[in-house]
C-alpha cells in the first residue's frame, strides 16, 4: 500500500475517528487506526466496541492533493501514528507499507517507520438496514443532544439511565433523558413526514461524541437502527454506536399538569443570579440555592450561604409573577444546566409545592422542550 496526502486534510479526519479509538480495551487491535486504500480513496476506521467511526477521504476531491500509487490496509497503532502525523514538518505526507507490516511515513527530510497489524484481524463494523431512517438537520440535531445529555445519569448502577430515550411515532421525534433528580425532554416534528417508527435508548456518551463531529454547515444527519445499534451518517462519515438494552421508565408521570405559583424570567439574568449565589452554595456540605417567591408583593429574593465563608442575597427581579407564596431549595448545577439548555430565552418556572419536582419552559414554546428539577429538602 501507498499513498501520498494533504497532510492538514488527513489529520482532520484522522481527528474524528481518532474519537472513537481508546488506549484501553480487552481487544488489542482495536487501539488501531485502520487504513484501507482503494481507487475512491482512504477509508480510515477507529473503534472501542462501544463506538465506531468510519470516514472516507475521496480520490477525487482536489482539496484533499490525495494521490493512491497501490491500494491495499493496514491497522497501525492510533497513538504513536497521530502524534507521528501531527509533527511532519512539510504539508504532504506519504506512507508505504512494506515488507510484512512494515510501515514507512515520510515528509520532507523526515522518515518514521512503525511496526502495523494485518488489516484483516480487525473487526467487521455492523451492518444496518436502512429501511427505518431519519433526517434531520444537523443544527438542529445537534441542539437536540444539547438539550437533553445534560440529564444522563453517571451512575453505572442504573444503566439505562446513561442513555437518551428516543421515541419517533406519528411524525413526533421525541428525546428524553433522566437521571432521577432531574429531566429533559424535548420534541420536534420531523420537517418530511416520516413512517419510521422506533424506541431506542442511545448512550450519552455516544451522543457527546457525535455532536462534536457535526459541523456548523448545517448539513443533514442521517439515522438508522438495527437490533442492538444506531448508525449516523454525516456526509462520507459514518457513526456507530451501540444501543442500551432495557426499557427506559415512563417519564411522562414524572411532568406535573398544574402549578400553584409561576414566575416569568429572561434566562440569561436568571442564570447569572445562579451563578452568583452557587459561589458561596459550593462551600457548604450540601451545595443547596434557596428561592423565595412572594407574588403579592411581587418579590423573588434568592439565597445562598457557606458557615465557613458567608451569606449572598438577592433581589431578582421577575417578568411576570403569579400563584402562592413559596419557599424552595435546589442544587444550582442542575439549575445552571438547565437555563444554559435555553439560550437567550425567557422561561416560565411552575411551582406545585415546596418538595415537588417543578419544571422550566420557553415562553414562546410551552410543550416542546421542558426541564425538570427536583428539589431539596432542608428540614
Amino acid at each position: 500500500m501507498k499513498f501520498t496526502i494533504n497532510r492538514a486534510a488527513f489529520v482532520k479526519e484522522l481527528n474524528n475517528v481518532s474519537r472513537a479509538i481508546s488506549s484501553k480495551t480487552t481487544i488489542p487491535i482495536l487501539t488501531g487506526l485502520k487504513i484501507v486504500a482503494s481507487d475512491a480513496g482512504l477509508l480510515l476506521t477507529g473503534s472501542n466496541a462501544d463506538i465506531s467511526i468510519e470516514t472516507l477521504i475521496r480520490a477525487d476531491d482536489p482539496d484533499l492533493g490525495l494521490s493512491i500509487d497501490e491500494p491495499g490496509a493496514i491497522v497501525l497503532t492510533a497513538r504513536f501514528f497521530s502524534e507521528i502525523v501531527k509533527r511532519l514538518p512539510e504539508k504532504e505526507m506519504t506512507v508505504t507499507v512494506k515488507d510484512g507490516f512494515q510501515t514507512e511515513i515520510t515528509s520532507g527530510a523526515a522518515a518514521f517507520n512503525i511496526n502495523g497489524q494485518d488489516a484483516n484481524n480487525y473487526p467487521h463494523l455492523p451492518e444496518i438496514d436502512a429501511a427505518d431512517s431519519v433526517v434531520l438537520s444537523g443544527a438542529v440535531f445537534k441542539e437536540l443532544i444539547g438539550q437533553t445529555v445534560i440529564a444522563v445519569s453517571n451512575q453505572e448502577s442504573r444503566p439505562i439511565l446513561t442513555g437518551v430515550h428516543f421515541v419517533l411515532s406519528n411524525n413526533q421525534f421525541l428525546a428524553v433523558a433522566t437521571d432521577s433528580h432531574r429531566l429533559s425532554q424535548r420534541q420536534i416534528e420531523l420537517p418530511t413526514p416520516s413512517d419510521a417508527t422506533f424506541d431506542v435508548i442511545i448512550p450519552g456518551k455516544s451522543l457527546t461524541e457525535l455532536s462534536r463531529m457535526i459541523g456548523d454547515d448545517d448539513a443533514d444527519v442521517k439515522m438508522q437502527f438495527s437490533e442492538n445499534q444506531v448508525l449516523f451518517l454525516l456526509g462520507d462519515t459514518s457513526f456507530y454506536s451501540r444501543l442500551l438494552e432495557g426499557n427506559y421508565p415512563d417519564t411522562s408521570r414524572l411532568i406535573p399538569k398544574e402549578a400553584s405559583t409561576t414566575v416569568e424570567f429572561e434566562a440569561p439574568e436568571l442564570l447569572a443570579a445562579v451563578e452568583r449565589a452557587s459561589l458561596l452554595s459550593h462551600e457548604s456540605r450540601n451545595n443547596v440555592v434557596k428561592l423565595t417567591l412572594t407574588p403579592a408583593e411581587n418579590q423573588v429574593t434568592i439565597f445562598s450561604n457557606s458557615p465557613d465563608v458567608g451569606n449572598v442575597e438577592e433581589d431578582l427581579a421577575p417578568k411576570e409573577l403569579d400563584g402562592e407564596d413559596l419557599e424552595i431549595s435546589f442544587n444550582p448545577d442542575y439549575m445552571k444546566d438547565a437555563l444554559r439548555s435555553f439560550g437567550q430565552s425567557t422561561i416560565r418556572v411552575a411551582f406545585t409545592s415546596a418538595l415537588r419536582p417543578f419544571t422550566l419552559v420557553p415562553t414562546e414554546d410551552t410543550s416542546n422542550f421542558i426541564q425538570l428539577i427536583t428539589p431539596v429538602r432542608t428540614f
